[in-house]
């Protein structure tokens, strides 16, 4: 989670086979596997990601970004540096300066995962990047007024994105996590996460809401 009035994305889809991964025993945090490739996109201080890594043993395949610069971590989060610096340790990969709306351009995130997630701009520029009938959208956010007013299924429609499956979040279910406020001085501080889901997408509605 990002400050109080945003969100986090997730964006999930399978590993194509590979002999080695295969040896490794799959592992499982909630909705999440080790064999999903996911892309984590609003991340505040990393704790999220940290928190699936240490759930997964490895951070092989972890991509966290943030639209903050590296300094700006540092000044904002108390344990900001350290969760990078475990991720990175831990096989994954961070960047930085990552706009969620703009993020489709990104050289890296384009030519290495074409794979996606949401909100207006952000909900064109996940579809570009999610592999066509492949892959999961997930949104988490708080629910009541004025989230309702988000239309996270209205929006994710028009651009062919079909509703799979809305479930309660709860951070108890990710230890290690902290949700953040980001912004103004008290960035590192946490916020009230109240009534939260998780919102699950799949491509050209081949799913539907369960």
């Amino acid at each position: 989670m990002g400050k109080e009035e945003e969100y986090q994305e997730t964006e999930t889809e399978s590993n194509s086979s590979d002999d080695e991964e295969d040896e490794e025993p799959e592992r499982w945090k909630k909705h999440y596997s080790s064999k999903h490739r996911m892309l984590l996109v609003g991340e505040g201080d990393f704790s999220f990601s940290v928190s699936l890594a240490r759930a997964f043993g490895s951070a092989c395949n972890l991509v966290s970004t943030t639209v903050d610069t590296q300094d700006n971590i540092a000044k904002k989060y108390s344990n900001g540096v350290r969760n990078v610096r475990e991720l990175e340790e831990k096989g994954g990969l961070v960047f930085y300066g990552v706009d969620a709306k703009e993020m489709s351009g990104h050289f890296f995130l384009r030519t290495q995962r074409l794979n996606k997630s949401l909100i207006k701009g952000y909900l064109s520029n996940a579809k570009v990047l999610l592999k066509q009938d492949k892959g999961e959208i997930h949104v988490t956010h708080k629910e009541g007024d004025p989230y309702d007013k988000w239309d996270l299924v209205k929006k994710a429609e028009k651009i062919g994105l079909g509703l799979h499956e809305i479930v309660p979040f709860s951070r108890g279910d990710y230890p290690g996590y902290e949700n953040k406020r980001a912004h103004g001085s008290q960035s590192d501080a946490p916020f009230p996460l109240g009534n939260s889901s998780t919102y699950k997408f799949k491509p050209n509605h081949s799913s539907k809401f369960k």
